[in-house]
């Protein structure tokens, strides 16, 4: 134990001053004994340590109380609260300067310790800007609450009914009622049920988005009312500082609500919220997706290419490696899967293979694509004709890439449901091929409608009647002319027609052969097989003679076409199906299973399809649209450049332009006799009755010898026919001859068509 004794002891009266001398004592730890001191003090000197040693013997002469040895096992008591009230509180060195400096330089060195710390905290998940995050976040999640569940399940079951009551009324309306009619009342009752549950859907689903609106505005007034009056009324009352004040406390309050960082249990957000909820696309969020479709293992993960981003159309893009061993057409077929785990539709992911086997490219837009407006199409554009021996753009694929293909050696098939938008996609090519005046079109509408009927003054040979017989007819004549061109190319020592070929030889021009609806024909009893016979001829072998051949049906299944005729079409393009049958039908077996199905596209998406024409795999795009009227002012460019190019197919031909094409003496004579008869022609047209005697005038002026007698013989009438009729302004009756007589008697005659 060590003791620090101070004691001041008084000089003697004749010392002078009193001086001041500190003695430092220390004992040992065990019994303190003093040892005796001299009785006499030493002799006191001049010398200034003589006084103090001096001082100190008379100090250490006062008896000195021996300090008991502590007890073992005893502990001292002390008394905390028990000190001098004499002493002050704040010892007297604090009231200098030197004391305020000191006491100013640890407060500013703790406070620049706390700011440091303040600042080290922020990059946590303990930071302040980080808490009041949090607490937005939680705020915001509870005004939203959960009622959009309920609204989204109203949605998708008035959605549901819906569309089964059109189905519904569909099929009430197209039953015939007098050959069916127990069908038809039956038809008719579930109809008006299958409505009666719609309406009683589509109110429920108002019910609840007006329950949920309520919900979320009173909560929103309870969450967000406070902030806004704290800095509406800081900003009325105290200006700038208000506001600011109001600010703070905003910031506060929020901080406050978001203080408890989310563990990896409560962050309950992470697992729901997707690309469909507004997330960004990351790489965790990919792994966990392609493990959540089954693509990839619970323990294997992707390999980023090209991190995801967005692009200019507002939709995520991504290039990805799968891991070793998986190949890129897992991933293709599980688009589904990836919708889901995204929160999106399906038709809003596109996954592509990208340059080898276990690469792909990911894409994901923000909304259902091709559900816009379309923008005009590229043809509009054009100020010279076209080049159908060069790409013909199609339209816009997912990303807003125009895509092209190519025609030439190929033919095509397009399939889809009613209402897929097959005319419109048809038109791409049509126009196409209208606007190079080089091209041949043979065009023939089974539905009998005006799809095509535009285009029947730029075609060589056109059936608009839906007549399978006219048809065959039309494709006899294309087959012999295919062998005219064989003919031509052997005698040219050529193997197919090529772009050069056909510039110098205008026989062997391209040939675009289209039919619509081909279901029609092919299932005719009597010409159907031979239809499709000849089809298959001009497909197979006419490719190199420059015919190009395109289909449009809308399930092309081996009842409608045979799969001999179909597997020949090279490029297919398949538009809304309803099944994934009907979409292999088009695309070829299989390919639903590989991830390429129709039937995902929605039935917004008008005019969208899967197109497998140039590369591996099909590609969605949607086709360029052309309104009515801009499909007029096409084909009105189209005849101005072939009437330029002097490729417009000639009108009907007259009869009498075609009895004087026969060169015969009677052929002549009967077109001189129209002629008389166009030549008395009246606002109605040409004249239906004239006397003999002017047809014989007329003819002898025109220089043809003729006779009463040779005229009779030439056109018999009956004898109705030969009573005399009133003529000229007198009322004289005269013998003469009807119109229809004359031209029943020439395409009788020369077989011709009036």
């Amino acid at each position: 134990m060590t003791e620090h004794l101070t004691e001041h002891t008084p000089a003697p009266a004749d010392s002078g001053p009193e001086p001041m001398a500190t003695v430092t004592f220390l004992r040992s730890a065990g019994l303190a004994t003093v040892p005796p001191m001299p009785t006499e003090p030493p002799t006191v000197g001049p010398d200034d340590r003589t006084v103090v040693l001096e001082t100190a013997r008379i100090i250490l002469d006062k008896p000195t109380t021996p300090t008991p040895a502590p007890v073992v096992g005893q502990v001292e008591k002390v008394d905390l609260d028990n000190f001098d009230a004499d002493a002050p509180l704040i010892p007297a060195w604090m009231y200098s300067a030197e004391g305020w400096a000191a006491w100013a330089g640890v407060f500013y060195r703790a406070r620049r310790r706390d700011f440091r710390r303040w600042v080290r905290r922020q990059p946590t998940q303990r930071g302040h800007v980080r808490q009041f995050g949090r607490g937005a976040r939680r705020t915001h999640e509870w005004v939203v609450g959960f009622e959009g569940v309920r609204v989204q399940s109203a949605a998708h079951t008035a959605h549901v009914l819906a569309r089964e009551a059109k189905l519904a009324a569909r099929h009430a309306r197209f039953t015939p009622p007098r050959v069916l009619s127990t069908k038809k009342e039956l038809a008719m009752k579930a109809s008006e049920k299958a409505t009666k549950a719609a309406e009683e859907a589509v109110l429920l689903h108002k019910k609840a988005k007006k329950d949920r609106n309520r919900a979320r505005n009173l909560r929103a007034g309870v969450a967000y009312g406070p902030p806004l009056a704290a800095i509406g009324s800081g900003y009325v009352m105290a200006g700038g500082l208000g506001l600011t004040a109001g600010l703070l406390s905003t910031f506060a309050g929020g901080a406050f609500v978001g203080r408890k960082p989310y563990d990896e249990e409560a962050d309950w957000t992470s697992d729901w919220r997707s690309l469909g909820d507004g997330d960004r696309m990351t790489a965790p969020m990919l792994d966990q997706s392609f493990r959540a479709a089954k693509v990839i293992g619970s323990e294997e993960s992707l390999s980023v290419v090209q991190m995801p981003m967005l692009d200019a159309r507002g939709a995520w893009t991504a290039v990805l490696d799968l891991p070793p061993g998986v190949p890129a057409k897992k991933a293709i077929r599980a688009t589904d899967e990836l919708a889901a785990a995204f929160g999106v539709e399906e038709a809003q992911v596109s996954v592509a293979k990208r340059g080898r086997a276990g690469r792909i490219e990911l894409y994901v837009s923000r909304d259902l694509p091709f559900t816009d407006k379309a923008k005009p199409g590229p043809l509009l554009a054009l100020e010279a004709a076209a080049n159908f021996w060069g790409p013909i753009s199609i339209g816009p694929d997912v990303r807003g890439l125009p895509i092209s293909i190519s025609v030439v050696e190929r033919s095509g098939l397009i399939g889809g449901e009613p209402g897929a938008g097959k005319s419109a996609s048809g038109n791409t090519i049509l126009l196409a091929a209208a606007l190079d005046p080089r091209v041949i079109l043979v065009l023939a509408d089974g539905k009998g409608g005006g799809d095509l009927e535009p285009f029947e003054h730029l075609c060589e040979c056109f059936e608009g009647d839906a007549d399978p017989e006219a048809f065959y007819e039309l494709l006899k004549e294309q087959v012999e002319d295919m062998k005219r061109r064989y003919a031509l190319l052997k005698k040219l020592g050529k193997r197919k027609v090529t772009e050069e070929l056909a510039a110098r030889y205008p026989e062997l021009r391209q040939k675009l052969i289209w039919v619509d609806e081909l279901m029609f024909y092919t299932t005719d009893e009597e010409y159907g097989k031979k239809i499709t016979k000849l089809l298959r001829n001009l497909v197979s072998r006419g490719r190199a003679a420059g015919i190009i051949t395109f289909c449009a049906t809308q399930k092309p299944g081996s009842d409608v076409v045979d799969t001999s005729l179909r597997d020949l079409l090279s490029i297919r393009w398949a538009l809304r199906c309803t099944t994934p049958e009907a979409s292999d039908t088009i695309l070829g077996k299989g390919a639903a299973a590989s991830g390429y199905s129709a039937k995902t596209i929605q039935s917004e998406m008008r005019g969208a399809g899967l197109l497998w024409a140039e590369g591996t795999n099909p590609t969605m795009v949607r086709a360029d649209y052309y309104t009515d009227e801009q499909v007029e002012e096409l084909l009105t460019r189209a005849t101005e450049w072939r009437r330029k190019a002097e490729t417009l197919p000639h009108g009907p031909v007259s009869l009498p332009d075609q009895l004087r094409a026969q060169g015969n003496d009677e052929a002549l004579l009967l077109a001189a006799i129209l002629d008389v008869f166009v030549a008395h022609a009246t606002e109605d047209g040409p004249a239906q009755w004239l006397p003999g005697q002017l047809l014989l005038d007329e003819l002898k002026m025109a220089g043809h010898p003729v006779t009463a007698e040779k005229l009779g013989a030439l056109v018999q009438r009956t004898d109705e026919e030969k009573a005399k009729r009133p003529w000229g302004e007198k009322g004289s009756r005269l013998a003469g001859y009807p119109l229809a007589r004359v031209e029943a008697a020439a395409t009788a005659r020369f077989g011709l068509t009036a």
